[in-house]
């Protein structure tokens, strides 16, 4: 079988790496893919923009694909899946209405409220001086998101008064994020430990993935501001048996039952951002996508065939299917170029990663392969991810195979899966 992947980013070299591995299939296109799925066996780039949905659907058609996963959020929340299925083509992910699960924090919230799933109290505003206004009233710390698709940039956890003020002018008066910026929601501060609960649904059955932590922030012990994330662990010591039972029962089931009501036919993957304390989870956002770089530890640890698991789900068969998982830790670090999440420059060498030993895959981002050599490309530019017996050791492992690589003005956080090894020493 062959297979398209949409995207071009590590999450989407991780999908196709994973499906490549399957003995059904014999292909995987990237669009537009990077310098990683370039050179990863079985896949072939095809230079056509996420965006270019005509041109997708005629490739698709044109070379007999059997089915195209869709990567990033962006062509989810423009209608992909909604003009494929116009033309009798298989894919997976989301249609517009349910994408708006991330293209609209406000929609998201709605939604939660609706179904009873626990979150933050909020407000939503349309205008600087409403938004200044409630900010005064409702004090520091509070978090402030840009409505619409920011690339993970758009959210501002602010500690002090002039931090929220400057993120609220960002937003409307220098319309930093655009239209994403045409009306923010504020909400409550919320306590305790970040985790990443990931499922996929076929609108009838909905599979969890095993548990995962993100680092959204650029520098160590969370600090300095939020990037796309700077790494990933899996499975997340926070998210016990009962908070894995909360979470289904408080959030994943209830969504989907309200997504029904709605007649939101949901079939793709949902990414349940989770703030846990004391065992009890509010949901922070919801995604409509696997997260990145949260695919690249958990499909290095799966040990399940995607091909069938994407299958089963556009089938509407998920619950034939049980995912299993390698009983390990997997860790992944991101290495991103000096200056991001603002200014950065490419175009680096890449060198080292001829060293890297065969059991640590690394998952290319922002990179491109020219001339026989691999170029930074992007800000964030590798997710170098390793699996071991415990956490510390997949920590210890996958660190100094990173100390392998470099690129002028290379920059990665040192602490990553840092939180899960303190939990699991108390």
């Amino acid at each position: 079988m062959k297979v398209l992947v949409i995207g071009s980013g590590g999450r989407e070299h991780a999908i196709a790496w994973k499906l490549s591995e399957s003995p059904k299939v014999s292909k995987v296109y990237c669009a537009p893919g990077n310098g990683g799925t370039a050179n990863e066996k079985k896949c072939e780039n095809i230079d056509i923009k996420p965006l270019d949905f005509e041109r997708l659907a005629n490739f698709v058609q044109e070379n007999n694909i059997y089915f195209t996963i869709v990567g990033p959020e962006e062509p989810l929340a423009k209608g992909i899946s909604d003009y494929f299925e116009e033309k009798g083509l298989k894919i997976f992910g989301p249609k517009k209405d349910g994408a708006l699960l991330e293209a609209s924090k406000s929609f998201a919230k709605e939604i939660m409220v609706s179904a009873g799933i626990p979150t933050a109290y909020y407000r939503e505003f349309d205008n600087f001086e409403g938004a200044l206004k409630f900010l005064k009233e409702k004090g520091v710390p509070i978090v402030i998101k840009a409505d619409g698709l920011a690339a993970g940039k758009g959210v501002t956890v602010a500690h002090n008064f002039n931090e929220a003020e400057k993120a609220l002018r960002e937003i409307f008066i220098d319309n930093l994020f655009g239209e994403a910026g045409n009306k923010v929601v504020i909400e409550e501060f919320l306590t305790g430990e970040e985790a990443s609960f990931i499922a996929i649904t076929d609108g009838k059955n909905i599979l969890p993935f095993a548990s995962s932590q993100d680092h959204k922030t650029v520098y160590d012990n969370d600090t300095g501001p939020n990037t796309g994330g700077m790494g990933a662990y899996s499975p997340a010591p926070v998210v016990d048996h009962g908070v894995y039972e909360k979470v289904m029962n408080s959030v994943m089931y209830p969504l989907l039952n309200e997504l029904k009501k709605k007649n939101i036919d949901y079939k793709g993957f949902i990414y349940a951002g989770l703030m846990i304390d004391k065992g009890e989870p509010k949901v922070l956002e919801f995604n409509c996508r696997l997260g990145d770089p949260e695919t690249q530890p958990l499909l290095f640890r799966m040990k399940s065939d995607l091909f069938d698991l994407i299958d089963c789900a556009i089938n509407g068969e998920l619950d034939k299917f049980d995912i299993t998982w390698y009983d390990e830790y997997s860790v992944g670090v991101v290495m991103t170029s000096g200056g991001y999440p603002k200014e950065y420059e490419k175009g680096f060498k890449i060198t080292g990663l001829e060293s890297v030993s065969s059991d640590v895959k690394v998952f290319h981002a922002g990179t491109k392969f020219q001339n026989g050599e691999f170029i930074t490309d992007g800000g964030r530019v590798l997710c170098v991810t390793a699996r071991a017996a415990d956490l510390k050791t997949a920590i210890d492992k996958v660190y100094g195979e990173v100390s392998k690589i470099n690129f002028n003005k290379c920059h990665y956080r040192k602490d990553i899966g840092l939180k899960g090894l303190i939990k699991n020493n108390r």
